[in-house]
């Protein structure tokens, strides 16, 4: 006992040769403050993150197709598998932590010859219960343990983040084919409208009440407003498409509502910058940056000696004798003495992913706080611009009533007429899509704030 103490004092002493220089912490370029209020007038709520946000749009159907999404995408269902994986690889590394218990048996069958040339066979058998186990005398196992178990915590975090994103894409999605829907109703009714004009300008053309040039214009004007419709019909039906492959479905029609009858929501009290700490992005980068930190101390642990404990004990029967109790206790030291380098360029490696991680984190907190600025400051801007262009559109209407009057009263020509169906195309289709540019805010910044906030609607 007294050689083998010395045995394991002398292999510290040389393992204590190959020990790594002191820990670093991250570089301090890696940290990040994060800023005392939001630049853009922001409501504030103290509320958790809403696990159906998307029903704040007021659309049954927008949340059917949510649901489809989480229960069939496929990108869910590959990061499902990973948190799956995840858990074996904890469990596994949970494993290293408790002894490991073996049943081994043997049988074997000898025939030879004794000293007089005479043969004889023995049959023996051996049954043994081997248990092994690591004295984790410095925290190695322990650590990769930790390491295993926060890589779980950032898988579960990274399938939160996935589905995040994946109902935020739906819902982007699915506000985008409604304006598109809204954008050919106004095409196709300005077809109509060019129909008719085309026909009165043919009539007054053939009566000699105006020139062919007219007759030339409204044609050119029916052309152009019939290349519009199937434009938007092939941009429907791609949107559908890309849809239902968020959905995890086929192509197919979806079914849907109106732009006009979605709900805007808005946030109703100042924003604290800690509704952040619920983004699942920012909790898988955190929980990374603790695995790389406990592997990092896994690491630098493997520098020093392994202590390793050993017992078998069995029966061994052989043929026409009596059983024999046998078995056996050992330790074992194994302590690094020269590896070529091998360790310190794990320890150096595990080191730089660990600052790799850092800096990791100190981005997606920063792009989580960019996101939520460009949202809220959008949220004000957009409604001002929606504001501004229902008047636009108010106005020119009322333009269209005075130039079709004084057209058909023959004050005018019919150039003036066609200015203003054109002023008033461009804003009907520009009032959809700042209509829709308010509704793709909103769900930016409910993915922005990792869910939601205590919201009044409008």
């Amino acid at each position: 006992m007294r050689r083998a103490l010395i045995g394991l004092v002398g292999l510290s002493a040389l393992a204590a040769c190959a020990t790594p220089g002191p820990r670093t912490a991250p570089p301090p370029s890696a940290a990040v403050t994060p800023p005392a209020t939001w630049r853009a007038s922001a409501p504030s709520s103290e509320d958790v993150a809403a696990a159906d946000w998307w029903k704040a749009f007021g659309d049954p159907r927008l949340s059917d197709l949510v649901a489809a999404a989480l229960a069939y995408n496929a990108d869910l269902g590959a990061a499902e598998a990973r948190v799956r994986e995840a858990e074996a690889q904890s469990l596994l590394a949970s494993a290293a932590l408790l002894p490991s218990v073996n049943l081994s048996a043997g049988v074997q069958k000898e025939r030879k010859l004794n000293a007089f040339g005479q043969p004889s066979t023995t049959l023996a058998e051996q049954p043994q219960l081997q248990v092994a186990y690591e004295v984790d005398l410095w925290g190695r196992v322990r650590a990769a343990n930790a390491a295993a178990r926060a890589s779980l915590q950032a898988s579960r975090d990274a399938r939160d983040a996935a589905r995040l994103s994946v109902s935020a894409a739906v819902a982007r999605s699915y506000v985008a084919l409604l304006s598109l829907d809204a954008q050919l109703a106004t095409a196709r009714g300005t077809l109509v409208s060019r129909q008719e004009a085309t026909v009165r300008a043919r009539r007054r053309a053939r009566e000699g009440v105006t020139s062919d040039l007219e007759l030339r214009q409204a044609e050119g004007e029916l052309e152009a407003a019939a290349q519009r419709v199937p434009a938007l019909e092939l941009a429907i039906r791609r949107q559908e498409a890309a849809l239902a492959l968020l959905v995890g479905q086929t192509s197919q029609a979806i079914p849907r509502g109106t732009l006009s009858a979605l709900v805007i929501p808005q946030a109703g009290a100042p924003l604290p910058s800690t509704l952040l700490n619920r983004r699942p992005d920012i909790a898988q980068a955190e929980a990374t940056l603790v695995a790389a930190d406990a592997s990092l101390t896994s690491a630098r642990a493997a520098f020093l000696p392994q202590v390793r404990l050993s017992a078998a004990g069995g029966e061994l029967f052989v043929e026409h004798l009596d059983p024999v109790t046998v078995w056996s206790l050992g330790a074992s030291v194994l302590a690094p003495i020269f590896d070529g380098g091998r360790l310190r360029a794990q320890s150096d490696a595990a080191a730089a992913r660990r600052d790799q991680a850092a800096f990791a984190y100190r981005k997606a907190v920063l792009t989580a706080f960019s996101e939520v600025e460009s949202a809220l400051e959008g949220t004000g801007r957009l409604a001002e611009q929606e504001a501004a262009a229902m008047r636009q559109r108010a106005a020119a209407a009322s333009a269209l009533d005075h130039a079709r009057k004084r057209y058909q009263a023959g004050y005018v020509a019919y150039l003036e007429e066609l200015d203003a169906q054109r002023g008033l195309l461009a804003t009907d289709l520009a009032l959809s899509q700042v209509r829709e540019a308010r509704l793709q805010n909103a769900v930016a910044l409910y993915q922005a704030l990792g869910g939601g906030w205590t919201e009044t609607a409008r």
